[in-house]
């Protein structure tokens, strides 16, 4: 069974990740690998193994995202390919990073990852927040009818509590 092919600025999260890190400054694919272990700081929100890293590296400059710079040596021997985000690479990240997540279940590493890759970036998260908490008090309101109806239906309460902790913690980012 076939994927269905992307658009043309559709990028998974780990995709994003990386082209977030790159943002910040140009580098290469072992550091930014260690910045998306599980103990790096991008990481600790959404992490990759290094060769999924480097995959996700090699999908953005296919897609013309990330371009290289230069080199430098690495240190075991070779030479490391230094990456920067291209023009559009950059449009993208900006686009995305102020885009709120339609859905609850995508808060947990999508809202989370924008708020960090915004800060690494300096870009201001004011206006994603406040979309944010837009969107998640429709759900909230959808969820609550939902459940004043089917009173006894578990994931409709789960999820209204879930909606319920994302907006108290979008009222806690101000």
């Amino acid at each position: 069974m076939s994927r269905p092919p992307r658009d043309d600025d559709e990028l998974l999260p780990g995709e994003w990740a990386c082209l977030g890190v790159l943002a910040e400054g140009p580098s290469h694919g072992f550091a930014v690998a260690g910045r998306l272990a599980p103990s790096g700081d991008i990481g600790r929100v959404w992490s990759c193994s290094r060769p999924l890293t480097y995959r996700a590296i090699d999908q953005l400059v296919e897609r013309g995202f990330v371009e290289s710079v230069g080199s430098e040596p690495g240190t075991a021997g070779g030479s490391r390919t230094i990456l920067r985000p291209t023009r559009r690479g950059r449009a993208a990240l900006r686009r995305w990073l102020v885009e709120p997540s339609s859905h609850l279940r995508d808060l947990r590493y999508e809202l989370l990852l924008k708020l960090v890759l915004s800060r690494a970036n300096g870009v201001d998260p004011t206006d994603l927040i406040r979309e944010q908490r837009r969107v998640v008090q429709k759900i909230r309101h959808g969820l609550e009818s939902t459940l004043a109806e089917n009173p006894d239906d578990l994931v409709v309460r789960w999820r209204l509590r879930s909606a319920e902790a994302a907006a108290r913690f979008l009222d806690d980012l101000n």
